[in-house]
């Protein structure tokens, strides 16, 4: 064995089971986001922040993006357009799992150790990249569940994944 392979680091998580944790989140958002009565979903906030329908359509923005930017290293914007009903958002949210899934295997084992720069400004590994997604779109729902239950409305256990 040479010393190079008896010091390297045993792998934490495979990017195949990274992408099902990361999908595992993205079905809680989706139940949160189908909580939301259609006339909130875009109007209503606490203490001036963003709509949950803002705070998720910046998450369908960012998902697909950094996901294809790790396979191309082209950082293009989100080019879906911003939604303004439940329905279209449901539908946006959901054409981005389908790309998430389709283009995740396409990932460069080696992109997720690489420091990359994403949208000419977020220079990190690209595994710091994913879970900044995740993170981001763990904090925004932390938003939504605050927002549900200010409107009387019991939100999805945030455990069931």
């Amino acid at each position: 064995m040479s010393t190079a392979a008896a010091t390297a680091a045993p792998t934490f998580i495979t990017p195949d089971a990274l992408l099902q944790h990361w999908q595992g989140h993205r079905r809680l958002t989706r139940r949160m986001i189908a909580a939301f009565p259609e006339d909130k979903l875009f109007t209503f906030s606490v203490g001036g922040m963003r709509s949950f329908g803002e705070l998720a359509s910046e998450m369908v923005g960012m998902a697909v993006p950094t996901v294809r930017g790790m396979v191309t290293n082209e950082w293009d914007e989100f080019a879906m357009g911003k939604a303004t009903s439940l329905s279209e958002l449901l539908r946006q949210w959901d054409q981005s799992t389908m790309e998430l899934d389709a283009l995740w295997p396409k990932i460069p084992a080696e992109r997720f150790a690489e420091t990359l720069t994403a949208f000419g400004q977020y220079t990190m590994p690209g595994y710091a990249l994913v879970l900044y997604c995740v993170d981001n779109e763990i904090h925004h729902r932390g938003q939504g569940y605050v927002y549900l239950r200010a409107l009387g409305i019991e939100p999805p256990p945030f455990w069931e994944r």
